[in-house]
């Protein structure tokens, strides 16, 4: 993935310089629709990696809470066969 974010990182520049120039001339015409739609972008593509962490830990912490009541339930039934 590294190896792949390195060969485009002159595309990467050139879509920021691009982004600046179409805001730019918008921006001088009057417009600001494009400003609107470039900042909902940049804020959906800011948001997104933290929804997908959060969802990951979401379900990384309900598995673990049902392996820890599954342990407990056998460990009442080891201790209920042993008598204790």
């Amino acid at each position: 993935m590294l190896v792949m974010l390195l060969v485009a990182c002159g595309q990467l520049w050139a879509q920021c310089a691009m982004c600046r120039g179409s805001v730019e001339s918008t921006m001088g015409n009057g417009r600001n629709n494009v400003g609107v739609g470039l900042n909902t972008g940049i804020m959906y593509l800011f948001v997104m990696p933290y929804i997908i962490v959060a969802v990951i830990a979401y379900l990384w912490y309900r598995e673990s809470r049902k392996a820890r009541d599954q342990q407990r339930m056998v460990a009442s039934r080891v201790n209920q066969a042993l008598g204790n």
